[in-house]
């Protein structure tokens, strides 16, 4: 028997079948983090018990996940240390911090997945499509009360799909659009189409929620990574049909929102959502006066003062996820979120224009994950399920990365003991 034929390892069909079982699992849990309108949500449960499950039955945690966990670990640590310099400790704040922790894992559990087999990649993406798609049409149907009951979608006459709060209904329908956008620009012209109407549903999806934190990410992922692509692309021609391509997607997307501000209602909430400063942005304790308030307490407060605590002092919560990381994680927190967010798009940076089949879903997941740290400045991310989905998504491709890099070292290794 040759080398060749010791390494083939014969097929097993129940080892293929619980492989696809579990791969389908894991990508319905995606699907189910685009429906959260009750908590906790079918998402926490299903998830809970796969994450359970998966490290249970051997799913590692790689040396190049290692470094995600810790951080995440010790970001947690300073919020359960923020617990203590609280008066009263009650379950809602202890429940929070629960929250984290299991957010956390779900980044940790998503990156170790990826890295196991990076081909789920692509079903954990049409997962997030489809959750997107259907969340979205609730949204844009709620919207408009196209049927009895359909103001459940709605809040503040803002559309917010199967979520709790537009402002997170909106950025999860992101990634999902520059998937698309990207097979868009990549992808046959006949099936074009198809993206360019889910293109369209996800875009006016996110018009509708009447985000502006939402609007600035759409807009800054969509030109990031049509810009990415230009770098990454060879040939003029190639170029030349992303340019077309992107042009057309924009002048599609202007005639919609032109169609859409002929609706008086849509019309005076966009003028309204429009004004650079809101009501509730300037004034006494406006959100940038609470801002310039709380960073100045964190000064006073190493270990910060408790989850859910700056809205019991002030009219409103953070709204800034770095404050937030300093009030509720305190000092070690900020610093541990700090270092996870710089790790993550240094790492992300050196790999983007690398050719891997993960380099796709790496560019998207590290594009939104900048946008996410833009938007951060004005509103809070922490319990955002999907910003830990983008996390995991990013480091497991950086591990894959790290294991394929290894594979090829090993094997010039062995060229050279061969050679010798």
């Amino acid at each position: 028997m040759s080398a060749v034929d010791a390494q083939i390892r014969p097929f097993n069909p129940q080892a293929a079948a619980v492989q696809l079982m579990v791969s389908w699992v894991m990508a319905f849990g995606v699907f189910l983090s685009g429906f959260v309108i009750s908590e906790p949500a079918p998402y926490e449960l299903l998830m809970v018990g796969q994450v359970a499950l998966w490290f249970l039955f051997g799913l590692k945690i790689s040396r190049a996940v290692a470094p995600l966990l810790a951080l995440l670990l010790v970001f947690n640590v300073g919020g359960l240390l923020a617990i203590t310099v609280m008066p009263v400790i009650l379950t809602e704040q202890v429940l929070y911090v629960a929250v984290s922790i299991f957010l956390a894992l779900t980044a940790v559990f998503y990156a170790a997945v990826i890295e196991d087999r990076p081909q789920r990649l692509k079903l954990i993406f049409q997962a997030w499509v489809a959750a997107a798609i259907i969340t979205g049409m609730l949204g844009i149907l709620g919207y408009f009360h196209a049927f009895p009951g359909s103001e459940v979608f709605t809040r503040y006459d803002r559309a917010m799909g199967a979520f709790q709060d537009p402002n997170v209904f909106g950025p999860f329908l992101v990634a999902p659009m520059l998937y698309l956008l990207h097979g868009m620009l990549k992808g046959r012209l006949l099936e074009s189409p198809l993206r360019i109407i889910g293109i369209l549903i996800l875009s006016f999806a996110v018009f509708l929620s009447f985000s502006r934190a939402a609007w600035g990410l759409f807009l800054f992922c969509a030109l990031a990574l049509v810009f990415v692509m230009l770098l990454k692309e060879r040939t003029n021609a190639f170029r030349l049909k992303i340019l077309v391509l992107s042009l057309t997607a924009v002048i599609a997307m202007v005639m919609a929102l032109l169609v859409a501000l002929q609706f008086e209602k849509v019309r005076g909430l966009f003028e309204t959502r429009t004004q650079l400063v809101q009501e509730y942005d300037g004034g006494h304790l406006g959100r940038f006066a609470r801002h310039k308030l709380g960073f100045e307490m964190a000064m006073e407060k190493p270990l910060g003062i408790g989850p859910m605590m700056f809205g019991k002092i002030f009219p409103e919560d953070e709204h800034n996820i770095y404050l937030k990381s300093l009030m509720a994680y305190g000092w070690i927190g900020f610093l541990s979120y700090m270092a996870l967010i710089a790790w993550t798009v240094v790492m992300g940076f050196r790999y983007l224009l690398r050719e891997r089949p993960w380099q796709p879903y790496l560019m998207i997941a590290w594009i939104v994950l900048l946008g996410h740290m833009l938007i951060g400045a004005v509103i809070d991310t922490d319990h955002w399920r999907h910003f830990y989905l983008v996390l995991g998504i990013v480091w497991g491709c950086g591990a894959a990365e790290w294991r394929h890099q290894r594979k090829l070292r090993h094997g010039r290794i062995r060229e050279w003991a061969a050679a010798d």
